[in-house]
């Protein structure tokens, strides 16, 4: 099998599907299905006031061709967690069926600053408590292992995990991935270029978050 074609077993993993941005540029949803797309997460947001050109489009179309769907917002370093989620909460409709929205925490692409610890964890408590409430779901954290290290986020919030760990299965975090990202190098019909391609765990329907305790803090 080429790399471009090549996934995990369907039989160990039966839930397979994509995340995607405005960098993919128009997809035809409607030839993902056959090629096994059973999910797509969805950029929506990124910081305090940067909505993804196309989510809107994406959003109606992936419902269209009857893939199951999420949106993410990307958590930068450089803004209050209070203004990303209001961001993200403006952008995206409230919808039952929807996978429980996701929380971008990386590095790649995020602001230069690096804030305390103990700061990092507040901005996002606020975030996902506004965010949370909001929507009535749990938020999934997706994290790769640099940024986990180091500010330990598996550790300290009770959330389902969505790691990064390419063609090998991840061996960070403080409990096992609800969705693992495989592999960045997917190329798809109806798609331009790569894909992120990632598999989910049933339980990514059913876990129920812990509540982040009631704080306020300032900008990092």
């Amino acid at each position: 099998m080429e790399a471009k074609n090549w996934h995990p077993s369907d039989d160990d993993y039966p839930a397979q599907g994509i995340d995607i941005s405005h960098h993919q540029g128009a997809i035809d949803w409607s030839l993902l299905p056959d090629q096994g797309v059973d999910f797509a997460y969805i950029k929506a947001t990124e910081g305090g006031d940067f909505v993804d050109p196309r989510f809107a489009e994406n959003w109606e179309a992936a419902g269209e061709a009857g893939i199951a769907r999420g949106a993410y917002h990307f958590f930068t370093l450089c803004k209050p967690g209070a203004e990303q989620a209001a961001n993200f909460i403006a952008t995206v409709p409230r919808d039952e069926r929807a996978l429980p929205p996701v929380v971008d925490l990386e590095y790649m692409g995020n602001c230069s600053e690096r804030p305390k610890l103990d700061d990092v964890r507040a901005e996002l408590g606020d975030y996902l408590r506004l965010v949370e409430a909001h929507y009535g779901k749990p938020a999934v954290l997706y994290l790769t292992e640099e940024f986990d290290e180091e500010y330990a986020i598996s550790e300290n919030f009770d959330r389902p995990l969505w790691l990064r760990s390419l063609v090998l299965e991840p061996e960070f975090g403080a409990r096992d991935w609800t969705f693992w990202q495989v592999s960045n190098f997917r190329q798809l019909e109806g798609m331009q270029g790569r894909v992120d391609w990632n598999v989910m765990q049933e339980t990514a329907l059913t876990i129920q978050p812990t509540p982040v305790p009631e704080a306020t803090s300032s900008s990092p």
